[in-house]
């Protein structure tokens, strides 16, 4: 059942929207309020302490030291609570529960190209289960873009160069809006998708629908196994340390120790630019001599690579 219904505010179709839309109305009470108060206020002083002869002279006014603590810790106090309450939702949005159905995304003028980690692939639509969290990791082929779902009270910037992260819980079954919300060119306005929220059991049934027969269809791991050796990777990182290049196995998530003397963790930004620029940080023991890959893999075949490596575990 399609959700593209006209409503004054979007549907709450995730864990956090209700949460950002009560902050929201708690922003646009206050603002209401206060400027309702100071306007009000305005108009009786305007009546009340007016001029009312050409030769009259005011009368000084004492300060109060509890009026002046008054407006000074009120506003204090509604802006300390604004800020804990949209801090709180801002971190429950950073941390993607661990379960997360991870899902890749690459921005690109003017499209979204998504894959699912068994290799579904899909262009301006995402297909989602009902009540299980997903976590998006995109980047961008050119300018900047931003992944913007309404209904999930979701937005995040999707820069060229490096990895950024959201994710959502979606809890209504349905078909919602999917813009870029950033301008990224001529046709910025046709960048335009939908989220396809299913049944779990429906979400199954779409994921094993696809038809697997070349290294498209492949899962990302899979697929970047196979750029791994187009590329002539093995010839230089061994898995038994013996290469001119060190060992991927067991790599992502490790601390690793540059020649330089200071360490790294081995996450997805350190494995890319790695890749695209590999004298920026080089292993301590090994040479840099590694070419650059830069220009030579699109988007997604790095975050292919990426997830083959990661999926490399320790020998």
């Amino acid at each position: 059942m399609s959700r593209f219904t006209f409503a004054l505010f979007p549907e709450q179709a995730s864990t956090v929207a209700a949460g950002v839309d009560h902050v929201f109305y708690f922003l646009l009470g206050i603002s209401a309020f206060f400027t309702l108060l100071i306007a009000g206020l305005i108009a009786v002083f305007m009546v009340r302490f007016r001029r009312r002869s050409p030769d009259g002279i005011g009368i000084p006014v004492r300060p109060s030291l509890a009026l002046e603590a008054a407006w000074t810790g009120i506003p204090l106090g509604i802006v300390m609570i604004i800020f804990f309450w949209g801090a709180s939702i801002f971190a429950t949005m950073q941390h993607p529960p661990a379960d997360a159905v991870p899902i890749n995304v690459v921005g690109k003028q003017w499209m979204w190209k998504l894959q699912h980690m068994d290799g579904r692939r899909e262009i301006n639509e995402l297909h989602i289960p009902v009540g299980r969290p997903v976590k998006l990791t995109m980047t961008s082929e050119d300018v900047i873009h931003s992944f913007f779902v309404p209904a999930f009270r979701t937005k995040q910037d999707v820069v060229p160069g490096r990895y950024t992260r959201t994710w959502f819980q979606a809890t209504k079954v349905g078909t919602y809006h999917l813009f870029c919300a950033e301008y990224c060119g001529t046709i910025h306005s046709g960048m335009i998708g939908q989220v396809v929220v299913m049944e779990a059991a429906d979400y199954e049934q779409w994921l094993s629908g696809s038809t697997p027969g070349g290294p498209a269809d492949l899962p990302p791991a899979a697929a970047g196994e196979v750029v791994f050796d187009q590329q002539g990777c093995p010839s230089c990182h061994r898995g038994d340390a013996s290469g001119s290049g060190p060992s991927l196995a067991g790599l992502f998530g490790r601390s690793v120790r540059l020649s330089d003397g200071t360490t790294v963790v081995a996450d997805e930004e350190y494995i890319r630019e790695s890749i695209l620029d590999p004298g920026a940080k080089v292993v301590a023991g090994y040479q840099p001599i590694m070419p650059t890959y830069q220009g030579l893999l699109s988007e997604e075949a790095i975050m292919q690579l990426i997830a083959y490596i990661k999926s490399l575990g320790a020998t």
